[in-house]
């Protein structure tokens, strides 16, 4: 009996065990972080990711790489969870917490080779980045949201640094001063410790002129033009109606079928359909609303009678644009035309159609709410606006990150090099192997400020050895200048950051790099069958 072999596992499935699996799932990550890892600072390059469908998207952006990226290893989709954590809570730092994942697998897979157990780097990992943690709070500059005017100029530097990566870097003095407006404008009606909503700041994308034609609008703009042309393309101090309802005779849910044998039966029935729909375009004139914004169909017997009586219409509207109409304009959301009355009618000053590149779109300006606003997003080309929007999106994340969290530290790798020197001095207050997996922290988070210097063209390995003799002098917001090619006071050339966002790059890499060195066993069952192949044979056991 001894000799037949036990089966347990099915016989497609692979696996791997103990340090081949380790070292598997190590060299998986770090490849992902080597993909993204020129993409890093401001000298970073550009990725082309072409998908199935040929299109084709060119980026910097750390989330949007990773995102596109087909990956099949499972600790390779590990490290890009890493990244799109970092996107949903801050905004900012994707392909930094990539890239410092990899260095921290690659310094862990040094130590396994030195016979160290994997249990132990986790636990001095764990350590170092509960001190790393302090050393952030310790060196986190508190910004003072009263002083209007500073905090605003400390706003704008974190946006211009949030976009000196991106490909409008040229144009991010422009831009900054659009991002905080459009965030200090959101913010006004915010309570105390509540999260600011981007969706508050939707981004209406349009190709032509240039990114710096990027502008900001103070109400509500929908990518709709004018149902009819003979309606009034301009109307000032409107009575707008908002309908979620259809303007248009609705059809049975049910198949139902209607035998005419006389022609004036037919007749009569079309000037039912006319007189039930001019019948809901008089309650709508009746009401005194001269612009109707519809979140359904119009019906063009009803365009007609909207024109005629010199009411602007738009149609098809999205769900979420009509709820912004409702709190900006203060007009109730009608779900029956026979309902509806003057009181549920919003105002503004202005509602124009205007044309915008090769579009024409609807600008509902001069709202009671002067809160809501809508970035106008412009670019040459289709992939420039796309990343032009990108860039906004990150820059208008790090400013709400200030603003819920008013405290900044420095960039230029100043950060990673000061918490890497306060972690050599902690690793020597730990006794046994724990003390090497801190320092190899500290080596991975130096990684960062070296990968600035090369993607800039500088020289690593001069540039760290100056950082260290910088920070041993306690010079703490000293970092890499990429524009003088030197080591440089970060501070004075404004290159600012929000610290949370360092602080969730440090958690979600530290939190990663523990869970990939846990695995020690691999087991995978077979891929799927391909569309027409037979799915293999499986035991259901009995059946009833």
């Amino acid at each position: 009996m001894s000799q037949v072999p036990v089966i347990v596992l099915k016989e497609d499935t692979e696996r791997t065990r103990g340090r081949d699996a380790q070292r598997n799932n190590i060299m998986a990550a770090v490849v992902i972080a080597e993909a993204v890892k020129s993409a890093l600072g401001p000298k970073g390059m550009d990725k082309m990711l072409v998908d199935s469908f040929g299109d084709v998207t060119v980026s910097n952006d750390g989330a949007t790489i990773l995102k596109e990226m087909d990956v099949a290893h499972p600790a390779a989709k590990m490290v890009i969870e890493v990244a799109k954590t970092v996107d949903t809570e801050v905004g900012d730092g994707t392909t930094t917490a990539a890239v410092l994942t990899g260095e921290l697998l690659k310094q862990a897979e040094t130590l396994l080779d030195q016979n160290i157990h994997p249990t132990t780097i986790i636990t001095g990992y764990r350590k170092a980045a509960e001190k790393a943690m302090d050393v952030l709070e310790e060196i986190a500059e508190k910004v003072d949201p009263a002083q209007d005017a500073a905090f605003r100029k400390v706003l704008r530097n974190v946006a211009k640094t949030a976009m000196s990566s991106k490909f409008v870097s040229t144009a991010k003095d422009k831009l900054a001063d659009v991002v905080v407006d459009a965030v200090l404008s959101v913010a006004k009606e915010r309570k105390e410790n509540e999260e600011i909503n981007l969706d508050n700041i939707p981004r209406q994308k349009q190709e032509g002129m240039n990114v710096s034609d990027t502008e900001l609008v103070h109400g509500i703009v929908l990518d709709k033009e004018v149902v009819h042309a003979g309606m009034p393309k301009k109307v000032e101090n409107p009575k707008i109606a908002v309908l979620e309802c259809a303007l248009e005779i609705i059809k049975t849910e049910f198949d139902a079928k209607i035998s005419i044998t006389d022609p004036s039966a037919m007749q009569r029935f079309l000037d039912e359909e006319q007189r039930m729909l001019k019948e809901m375009i008089d309650k709508i004139v009746e009401v005194g609303a001269n612009v109707v914004i519809c979140q359904k169909g119009i019906d063009d017997v009803a365009q007609h009678y909207l024109a005629k009586h010199g009411i602007l219409a738009v149609r098809r509207i999205k769900k979420s644009d009509i709820e912004r109409l409702h709190k900006a304009t203060g007009a109730t959301i009608v779900s029956k035309i026979q309902n509806i009355t003057a009181d549920d009618l919003g105002t503004a000053e202005l509602v124009e159609q205007r044309k915008v590149g090769d579009d024409k779109m609807l600008f509902i300006e001069g709202t009671p709410k002067s809160s809501v606003v809508t970035l106008m997003v412009r670019g040459g080309t289709e992939h420039v606006v796309d990343e032009v929007d990108r860039a906004l999106n990150d820059a208008l994340y790090v400013v709400k990150d200030v603003v819920e969290h008013p405290y900044v530290l420095y960039g230029g790798g100043a950060v990673e090099s000061h918490v890497a020197t306060r972690l050599r001095e902690f690793a020597s207050s730990l006794e046994g192997r724990e003390q090497y997996a801190v320092n190899a922290f500290a080596d991975a988070l130096e990684a960062l400020p070296a990968t600035l210097a090369e993607n800039a063209g500088l020289d690593p390995i001069d540039i760290i050895v100056a950082l260290r003799s910088a920070h041993s002098e306690g010079k703490v917001t000293y970092g890499i200048n990429i524009e003088k090619g030197k080591v440089h006071d970060m501070k004075k050339a404004r290159v600012v950051e929000p610290a949370v966002v360092k602080k969730q790059v440090i958690a979600s890499a530290a939190e990663a790099s523990q869970m990939i060195l846990k695995i020690d066993d691999v087991i995978s069952s077979k891929s799927a069958p391909a569309p027409g192949e037979e799915p293999p044979d499986r035991d259901l056991g009995d059946e009833d």
